[in-house]
């Protein structure tokens, strides 16, 4: 799709593609023109909710002011667009200027009301949310359009959730729509991060899920026509300095974002959600380190390692060993709540149907305690199941171990050129929480163990470390070397 041009309220925003059957752009009349690029494929999107962001200088508070331009001719437009505070609205109101406040246009401003009204009786509320309280002012209120400027200075979703239920219309030719901008960082990372960044790869698609459970969110009244069916979608759009032509010939601002702490340089310059400050894996670089999946040969020794838990959440994953480099590559994950041993059992067996063998699992020990149960210990019935496991190493200095482990393996090796493990981009649930996780302030060797989301990484570590660093020889289920040697092949411990 060519770039689109914001033209006048008196026709809706257009693209220059006559294959679409639209009319090409009269120059004249063009008041806003975005970069080729991120701009243009965010004014182009037509998903429910869109977040344009990434690194600073992207264009994003322009591409914001644009967007609603489209709909200026509609008598029925009513739009919002908030930022946090007063101060920061003062800097919106004076860029919006630049572009509703001319002949082209002919957008009249209320100081008094925060509004901007068309000529065809269309407005747009310029306004601010600075506490999760000042949602109650909007309401009543129905809107076409909301957009946040800057998400991430939101520290909770409670403001977007909020503000969503005021969209509605009575027009059919007129769409609802949220949009959003940001950099990474702020106090609301985690929580755009997980709505926006962490189901689909950028620039993808996708249907909106819960940000607690990472589930589709769907309708469940069965009175409706569309019970069944997911909600509506939401997109990530990636913005980089380079996308902004202006900015990109300002050497001294790319000077000033290079001379930042690394993760501040990392989120501004270059737009990374994956950095943290005070996350635990530095090396993490989602664009060596996740890839698409493929066809893993069933002559891959192929193995999985679970941390249980039912009140919170159980972690599966499972690896797969290149033979000629030793890499790890992890090819599937399960993250569940509240489901009993013997039903995950059941999931797993499910799940590796069509895997061919695989060798061993590795399971935290402390599931062949009897925990007060008179019968089998939970992984006695797992076993039972024929999802058969060996106990994860949890001994003095295993932590710290399966920490370093996690380190050598994300760094590149020399020889190959590329890292020592590789994630498939299907296991979100990892990806998002494998860079957020903080270390120990107390013990920077290890983790900080009272971080609610570290199911996975426990996994994550117990199976590598089951895996000898020396790959001379493959696994052999007959020979264990200095790994836990079952007394019972048959029910594997």
């Amino acid at each position: 799709m060519k770039t689109p041009s914001i033209q006048t309220p008196q026709s809706p925003l257009v693209t220059e593609s006559e294959e679409e059957g639209v009319e090409p752009v009269v120059e004249e009349r063009v008041i806003f023109k975005p970069n080729e690029g991120p701009q243009s494929v965010f004014l182009a999107a037509s998903e429910r909710q869109i977040l344009y962001g990434g690194a600073a200088g992207g264009g994003k508070s322009f591409a914001m002011l644009a967007d609603p331009v489209r709909y200026f001719s509609h008598p029925k437009f009513s739009g919002l667009l908030v930022r946090r505070t007063t101060e920061e609205l003062r800097d919106l109101i004076r860029e919006s200027k630049t572009l509703y406040d001319n002949p082209t246009v002919r957008g009249k401003w209320s100081e008094r009301d925060k509004t901007w009204t068309f000529p065809s009786g269309a407005q747009l509320w310029m306004s601010y949310l600075e506490r999760d309280d000042d949602v109650l002012r909007y309401q009543g209120q129905a809107f076409t359009w909301i957009g946040f400027d800057e998400l991430t200075q939101w520290p909770t979703a409670y403001p977007w959730n909020y503000m969503y239920s005021r969209l509605r219309t009575t027009a059919p030719d007129l769409p609802l729509s949220m949009r959003a901008s940001t950099n990474p960082g702020g106090p609301g990372h985690m929580w755009v991060k997980k709505m926006f960044i962490d189901p689909a790869p950028a620039g993808k698609a996708f249907w909106a899920t819960n940000i607690e459970t990472g589930e589709v969110m769907i309708d469940d009244d069965e009175e409706s026509e569309d019970y069944g069916r997911p909600l509506f979608r939401r997109r990530f759009i990636p913005a980089a300095l380079k996308d902004n032509p202006y900015l990109t010939r300002d050497k001294e601002y790319r000077r000033t974002l290079l001379s930042m702490p690394e993760h501040q340089r990392k989120q501004l310059l270059y737009g990374d959600w994956d950095v943290a400050e005070g996350s635990a894996f530095t090396e993490w670089n989602r664009k060596i380190h996740v890839i698409e999946p493929f066809d893993v040969p069933n002559h891959w020794i192929k193995f999985r390692a679970c941390d249980y838990g039912y009140g919170s959440y159980s972690g599966v994953l499972w690896f797969a060993i290149e033979p000629k480099t030793d890499k790890i590559i992890v090819y599937r994950e399960l993250y569940v709540s509240k489901v009993l041993a013997i039903d995950l059992a059941d999931m797993i067996l499910d799940a590796e149907r069509y895997d061919g063998l695989v060798r061993y699992g590795m399971l935290d020990s402390s599931l062949w305690h009897q925990r007060g149960d008179t019968g089998p210990s939970l992984a006695d019935q797992m076993i039972g199941r024929g999802c058969r496991w060996r106990p994860a190493d949890r001994s003095k200095g295993s932590r710290v171990a399966g920490k370093n482990e996690i380190h050598r393996r994300l760094q590149v090796d020399e020889f190959t050129g590329e890292p020592r493990m590789q994630i498939f981009d299907t296991c979100v649930n990892l990806i998002a929480q494998l860079p957020a996780i903080p270390l120990d302030k107390s013990n920077p060797e290890d983790v900080d163990t009272n971080y609610a989301h570290d199911h996975l990484y426990d996994a994550l570590r117990y199976g590598l470390r089951s895996r000898p660093r020396s790959s001379l020889f493959d696994f052999n289920p007959e020979v264990s070397g200095d790994e836990f040697n079952p007394s019972s092949r048959i029910f594997g411990y």
